[in-house]
């Protein structure tokens, strides 16, 4: 059997998984990827990444192509959705983040994400499953078989990002609470013949729902629903024929299509682990949450798990995290990740073949037409309507909120929020004159948290923000705020109260600055 000696192991090479394993490398985390899966798999899966999951990219340099240069204010971007299968639905986002909706297969998102993990001295081992894993209070083991036999990885940390069939949650011992299934869909790619057989676009009939999504160079993605009831024989691999016969009794007459691949079935069946933390033991993704996939908020709620973990298992490997803070990772993303779940079950619900469900969907067509119920829907949907609990980011003013991509002046020149986070680290903000104090009280950490100084393009209603890594407020103080611009009273001794309570024990002495720039960057 060989070993291998790491910081944190990850098992799942999806995008989650790879994501955190980027988070982490960047962060200078020496990481190892186990991925079953001998190379990234092209089958469609997820193709939607919502708004604030692509905001929280962006901050860490994906996609900057995207970012609009110098544009601030209230404007917006839209883009039409549907929620529950019901038409009119508006996608908003503010017009200076990379957009409301970036449509891009899975498979390149995995690509994107191995090549960034690679960059920066990730392992990523293909071929590997994972057979046990073990815990003590030191660290964690992971067996596991690959191409050339047994290995043995021992680590501080494992993430378990191997989707909702992976096995790191149930050898971890984390026990969760499920859904049971109550519906029954089959996906698969098809290639029409002759004259095509269903536009692209959502269809529904008395019997059910067929969805089609052309993908180019491929076919087109068809995925049928029928809610009359749960299948029973789930593990019984789909045929192209089972594929063909329902789309045509759901439509009510034959749809001539040929070659059939990437045969599935899905269902309603929901799963939320009790704790995305367990000990040394962590769960992101699917591993930690499963839902109907309507909506197509998974993707995106497994990337914010994976933004939200990486900086604070960076901080805990170089043992500069705060008592507590490791915990803060499943108190901010299980009730998101509940959130989501509700959301689905309430988009399935409309979806269902009943006569109450055509009432529901008449109710719902006219309220996401209606302006101010629709935004609801449109950052319930999004992502962007999630605010961290109180006690984490705090209750008041900006505090626990997503900082806008703010346009700012500095002493370099123009720039924004987006681009002054991507190196990694914590960012604190400084508004005008008022805010010096607040730069004296920071300077103990002066070795995690880079302080600019700022005019803010537009008005800005607060003296001074300490912004985390994934672009949450962790603290906001001055006008509005109750402690005065100098950075003295209430305020000051909160920014150091917060301080202390994300990186432990107190100031970071001189001589801990000198040895912990790799932990200032990994911030």
């Amino acid at each position: 059997m060989s070993s291998l000696r790491a910081e944190v192991v990850v098992v799942g090479g999806g995008p989650v998984g790879l994501l955190v394993a980027a988070e982490l490398g960047g962060r200078g985390v020496r990481t190892v990827v186990l991925e079953v899966r001998g190379s990234v798999c092209d089958r469609p899966k997820a193709r939607v990444l919502h708004a604030r999951a692509l905001q929280g990219l962006a901050r860490r340099g994906y996609f900057a192509e995207l970012v609009p240069r110098g544009v601030s204010g209230a404007a917006e971007v839209e883009v039409p959705f549907r929620f529950g299968g019901v038409p009119g639905l508006v996608i908003r986002a503010s017009a200076s983040e990379p957009g409301p909706v970036l449509r891009r297969p899975q498979a390149d998102l995995e690509r994107v994400f191995e090549r960034r993990a690679r960059g920066v001295g990730v392992r990523v081992l293909r071929g590997h499953r994972v057979t046990q894993v073990f815990e003590d209070g030191g660290g964690v083991r992971v067996l596991a078989e690959g191409p050339f036999g047994s290995l043995e990885c021992t680590a501080l940390y494992l993430v378990g990002a191997d989707g909702g069939r992976g096995v790191v949650r149930e050898l971890g011992g984390v026990v969760s609470r499920s859904w049971g299934a109550t519906v029954s869909g089959l996906s698969g790619v098809v290639r029409w013949e002759g004259e095509r057989g269903l536009g692209e676009g959502w269809h529904r009939t008395e019997r059910g729902w067929i969805v089609v999504h052309d993908v180019p160079g491929v076919g087109a993605h068809v995925r049928t629903l029928d809610c009359s009831g749960a299948y029973v024989g789930r593990g019984v691999a789909p045929t192209g024929g089972e594929l063909r016969g329902e789309v045509a009794r759901i439509a009510g007459r034959e749809v001539g299509f040929g070659g059939v691949r990437w045969l599935s079935r899905f269902s309603d069946f929901a799963r939320l682990a009790e704790c995305f933390g367990r000990g040394r033991v962590f769960l992101a993704g699917d591993a930690a949450h499963l839902h109907f996939p309507v909506g197509a908020q998974g993707l995106s709620l497994g990337v914010q798990d994976a933004l939200n973990l990486g900086w604070k298992l960076a901080l805990a490997v170089r043992g500069r995290a705060g008592a507590g803070l490791l915990d803060t990772y499943d108190q901010e993303r299980r009730p998101a990740a509940l959130r989501v779940i509700e959301c689905t079950l309430a988009q399935l619900a409309l979806m269902r073949a009943r006569p109450e469900a055509e009432a529901l969907r008449a109710v719902f067509a006219g309220l996401v037409a209606g302006g101010g119920e629709s935004r609801y829907l449109s950052d319930l949907v999004s992502g962007q309507d999630v605010v961290l609990p109180p006690g984490v980011g705090g209750g008041a003013g900006w505090e626990g909120r997503f900082l806008p991509n703010v346009a700012v002046v500095t002493a370099g020149g123009p720039t924004d929020v987006v681009a002054l986070l991507r190196a990694g680290g914590w960012l604190l903000l400084l508004f005008g004159e008022r805010s010096g104090g607040y730069a004296r009280r920071a300077g103990a950490w002066a070795g995690v948290v880079r302080v600019v100084r700022a005019n803010p393009v537009g008005e800005v209603a607060c003296d001074a923000v300490l912004v985390r890594p994934d672009g949450y407020v962790a603290w906001a103080g001055g006008a509005g705020q109750g402690g005065g611009g100098a950075g003295g009273g209430g305020d000051g001794a909160r920014l150091e109260e917060v301080l202390v309570r994300y990186f432990g024990c107190g100031p970071w002495e001189p001589a801990e600055r000198a040895a912990g720039t790799g932990a200032g960057a990994a911030g």
